[in-house]
């Protein structure tokens, strides 16, 4: 089971911390993925960081403002968003495999969050 928190309505410009925490599950042996489902749109992939603290992944729209960052001892992994735009806006989803070292499409996760929304007013 994995639960997001920290969404928010903010303005442009500012920051937000999204997290996911996955009680009692051993995050360190999965690779963890930020999804985001905008208005209207497909669920789309953002960041993923692979099990055992391995490589981090990014989709091009947020490279350089968005960080996905991992506490295995706290079984939560975050996601640190800075400079967001109101193309950001959407019901962020937090997902787990166990099976790919490297994933970012959603058929790679089998364990999702029910998301928490973010809304970037301009």
């Amino acid at each position: 089971q994995l639960v997001e928190s920290g969404g928010g309505l903010v303005q442009a410009g500012d920051s937000l911390r999204l997290s996911c925490a996955g009680p009692g599950l051993p995050t360190g042996e999965y690779t963890i993925g930020w999804f985001r489902r905008a208005p209207g749109k497909e669920r789309d992939f953002v960041a993923s960081t692979s099990r055992r603290g391995g490589s981090a992944a990014y989709a091009d729209s947020v490279k350089g403002r968005f960080t996905i960052i991992r506490d295995d001892a706290k079984s939560s992994v975050y996601l640190r968003m800075n400079n967001l735009k109101p193309e950001d806006t959407g019901l962020y989803y937090c997902a787990a495999t166990r099976d790919y070292y490297s994933a970012s499409r959603e058929a790679q996760f089998d364990f999702w969050g029910q998301g928490t929304q973010v809304t970037v007013s301009s």
